[in-house]
């Protein structure tokens, strides 16, 4: 009996450490209220279910949105020299506003073909912007990060345990979840200060 409830124990306790749980307390900013919460886990960016649901909702509208966008896109033909600002808008994911902006300024050529009946020279677009799907695609590319792993710029994994109170195993663990480079001189692994006080920091800013 007492090896079953040591192993139920173990068991219990790999689960647990296999999350992205965090041993000490960590102030967030909501991202849909701005309101400043404790974060459960180092994955936690709203401060309620309530605003969980709001971020869903933003999401899909979102998604609904870039869907609704492709179909008017698709349905413009290729010979086209002249498009409407809807179908610039949906062709070259750019906003409304800033077509209006750029034509008023006269470095987009239009035409003219009545009320509310504005054509925008096609070639023009091309020109300047991309295609939606290379648009979205460079809006979502995350931008390089340069890291120094020269000793004096890094932890220890040690170092980390230490100062935020957390288990190696869990350092570790989150190394690899967020794809943190690290560095191994010796029987040292080094790993950037700027990521790791990022991570672990209280973001409240």
């Amino acid at each position: 009996m007492w090896y079953l409830i040591t192993l139920i124990h173990t068991n219990t306790y790999l689960k647990v450490d296999n999350m992205p749980t965090i041993g000490f307390e960590i102030k967030r900013k909501c991202k849909v209220c701005g309101k400043v919460f404790v974060a459960k886990t180092l994955d936690s960016h709203y401060c309620s279910p309530k605003c969980g649901k709001v971020a869903w909702k933003r999401k899909k509208d979102a998604k609904d949105r870039n869907a609704k966008l492709e179909a008017i896109a698709k349905q413009v033909s290729d010979i086209r020299e002249y498009i409407s600002v809807k179908e610039a808008v949906a062709m070259f994911g750019v906003e409304r506003s800033t077509l209006y902006r750029l034509i008023k300024l006269g470095r987009i050529p239009t035409i003219n073909m009545g009320t509310r009946l504005t054509r925008i020279k096609r070639s023009e677009m091309e020109r300047l912007f991309l295609n939606r799907p290379e648009s979205i695609a460079e809006k979502e590319k995350p931008a390089p990060k340069i890291y120094s792993l020269e000793p004096e710029d890094c932890y220890t994994i040690t170092e980390i345990c230490k100062k935020y109170h957390i288990n190696d195993s869990s350092v570790w663990a989150h190394v690899r979840k967020y794809s943190i480079p690290s560095r191994q001189i010796g029987n040292y692994v080094y790993v950037p200060k700027q990521e790791i006080d990022n991570l672990y920091k209280s973001e409240v800013e």
